[in-house]
């Protein structure tokens, strides 16, 4: 189904605004170089106008915190089904692309920068080399697509290739412009659909979930685990794979660089921070009353794209960082929740299951 947009001007008697085109295709893309929250509040560019070994040009190119990367296609004056295929063309060259070559491209870019200091600078973590380009995604940027298009489109992420659309339309508001955006398909599909390394088997998922909590000043590992919880945001990249949980769920729980240290049975939906609520000492409350040990990102409290997003927990076992499991061959992830589908994934399960006395 097409995606359109209607945007209407509030008054006694709404006004609906007309549509319009950009003076070019060009400035679209200018816009997006000058401000990428129009593509995603969680990206980092690091290309544009990059050649590929194949011949072709890739408009954009953007990092995630975990480093897998984003090829972003403009329609421009291409038929929408020349685009998916250009763009599938161009995933195959990046898939293969090293360390450094990214960083390569980031000084085409960005002359005189360096990729891992202002990967630092943006997601406050490091980048690592043995995660960099783990997965990719393509996003196709247009005004809008066919039904062979989008049926396309569909087929490709049940089949955990990672393509999504964003739709842009332009109104017009007296002398100004104004720019709408949609994506065709939840955004967090594709964010999940991990694209396993060239090098690497998939298999069939086998119903456990990954969780990464990110234990700092922002959120405390020990109140997750005495109050029952786990949590994520900062941004939209960071709290939505939330939404894949259900009641009843089992969750293993890592946290970055120290190894895992709980697994429990999911009791509830995603909740934002303004509204989840704990028990503390004086009955119930809400969790950012009760909640000392991190600042939960408080200030976003009534942003719901990023702010702190909460799940309720059954904890099994949750053991304090100082007594967290880790092992060589462990997998990892920096999404906050994930399916995995690679053999590493039902290998570290089985041996979990060992250590924390699970089933």
């Amino acid at each position: 189904m097409t995606i359109r947009t209607a945007l209407w001007k509030v008054g006694t008697q709404p006004t609906q605004l007309l549509e319009a085109l950009l003076p070019n295709e060009r400035l679209l893309e200018d816009m997006i170089v000058a401000q990428p929250l129009l593509l995603s509040d969680a990206w980092m560019l690091i290309g544009r106008q990059e050649r590929t070994a194949y011949g072709g040009i890739i408009d954009l190119l953007a990092i995630a915190p975990d480093g897998s990367l984003i090829l972003i296609e403009l329609k421009r004056d291409r038929t929408p089904r020349d685009v998916v295929a250009q763009a599938l063309d161009y995933a195959s060259w990046l898939e293969d692309l090293q360390p450094e070559d990214i960083a390569a491209i980031y000084r085409r870019f960005k002359t005189g920068k360096n990729l891992n200091d202002d990967f630092m600078s943006r997601f406050g973590q490091p980048l690592d080399e043995e995660t960099i380009n783990q997965s990719h995604q393509i996003v196709i940027v247009a005004a809008q697509l066919d039904d062979s298009s989008e049926r396309i489109v569909a087929y490709l992420n049940k089949r955990d290739i990672a393509i999504n659309v964003l739709c842009f339309q332009v109104f017009a508001n007296g002398s100004e412009q104004l720019l709408s955006r949609a994506w065709l398909l939840d955004p967090v599909h594709t964010q999940v659909n991990v694209v396993p390394p060239a090098d690497g088997p998939s298999e069939p998922w086998n119903g456990e979930f990954y969780v990464s909590f990110g234990e700092s000043t922002t959120r405390s590992w020990d109140e997750a685990r005495q109050y029952g919880f786990i949590c994520g945001g900062g941004g939209a990249w960071y709290s939505r794979t939330m939404q894949l949980l259900s009641a009843g769920d089992r969750v293993w729980v890592n946290v970055p660089r120290t190894g895992y240290v709980g697994v429990g049975r999911v009791t509830g939906r995603a909740i934002p921070a303004a509204e989840f609520k704990l028990v503390g000492v004086n009955g119930e409350a809400p969790a950012l009353d009760v909640l000392t040990q991190g600042d939960y990102h408080r200030e976003f409290a009534n942003d719901p794209e990023r702010c702190e997003w909460f799940v309720p927990v059954e904890w099994s076992k949750a053991v304090p960082l100082g007594q967290a499991v880790q092992e060589i061959g462990f997998f990892g992830n920096q999404n906050t929740v994930c399916k995995p589908t690679t053999p590493k994934w039902r290998s570290t399960v089985g041996r979990l299951k060992e250590r924390f006395g699970e089933a």
